[in-house]
This record gives C-alpha cells, sequence and structure tokens, in this order.
C-alpha cells in the first residue's frame, strides 16, 4: 500500500470551500435531480470513484432513479430504461470526462441541444465538471467511504 495521503479538506480549506461552492452552483441548476443523479453516478463510474458511488446511489434512489436505471447505467446505450433527455446527458457526461479521447464530439452536443436548451447545456456541464472535480480529488487523494451496515442482515 502506498503512504497515507492527506487529507484535502483539512489541508486546504479554501480549495474545499471553491469546490463546494461549485458544487451548490451546480444544485441550483434547472436540471432534474434524476438526471443529475444520474450523471454523477456515471461520470464517478468511469473515474473508478467508489466514494462518490458510495454517496450518490442512494441520493439517486431518493431523487427517484429507478434501482433497474442503477443496475445498468454502466451499459446505458443497450439498455432500454433511459428516456431521449437521459440518453443525451450520458452521452456529453461520457464525453466531457473522456475528453482526451474524445474532444466532445459534434454528435454529442447535437443530442445535448435537442434535448437541453442553452442554459441547461452550460448547468448540465457545469454539473459534469464539478463531479470530476471531486472525484479527482477524492481518487487522488485516496479517500475512502464509511461501509454501511448490510441490508436484510439475519
Amino acid at each position: 500500500m502506498s503512504d497515507p495521503r492527506p487529507n484535502f479538506q483539512q489541508a486546504s480549506p479554501a480549495v474545499f470551500q471553491a469546490m463546494l461552492a461549485l458544487e451548490e452552483q451546480s444544485r441550483q441548476s434547472t436540471i432534474p435531480a434524476t438526471i443529475r443523479q444520474l450523471v454523477k453516478i456515471r461520470v464517478s463510474q468511469i473515474n473508478g470513484c467508489a466514494y462518490c458511488l458510495n454517496m450518490h446511489s442512494p441520493e439517486a434512489r431518493h431523487a427517484g432513479v429507478s434501482q433497474q436505471q442503477l443496475d445498468v447505467l454502466a451499459a446505458w446505450r443497450e439498455s432500454p430504461a433511459f428516456d431521449a433527455r437521459e440518453r443525451a446527458a450520458l452521452g456529453w457526461a461520457e464525453a466531457l470526462t473522456r475528453i482526451e479521447a474524445t474532444g466532445a464530439p459534434d454528435a454529442d452536443y447535437t443530442a445535448i441541444a435537442a434535448q437541453f436548451d442553452e442554459r441547461e447545456q452550460v448547468e448540465l456541464s457545469l454539473i459534469i465538471v464539478a463531479t470530476n472535480g471531486w472525484n479527482r480529488l477524492v481518487v487522488g487523494f485516496r479517500s475512502t467511504h464509511e461501509l454501511r451496515q448490510k441490508e436484510n442482515a439475519a
């Protein structure tokens, strides 16, 4: 195991506060909570951020995301469980998260432009940017999530 890494929240409270402000702004968007949560989870899946997956999965269920959607989210392109707006948002989330490989393709932009107005496009992009930022801090500094008690324990 590697040497312990600093707790980024304690090491630089100002950076943490800036990230919280970015997060708060993303929560003020007009993007529906279900889409916000699906995007946060998909971005966190791509980035391998267990901390954020652990946080956003219960939040998604609370917001009304179905368990079926959560179960198949990693394979959303092959599943009929997502509507056109959700598909456009997820495609854009993947494109921006993997921007070094995708360059934010016109096809993905065209899909969000057909489903979201200009303000929503920017707000959706901010949600993606904020989630990627959190993922990079959490994964980079090896933050770990708490274990939940097993459900259905005898």
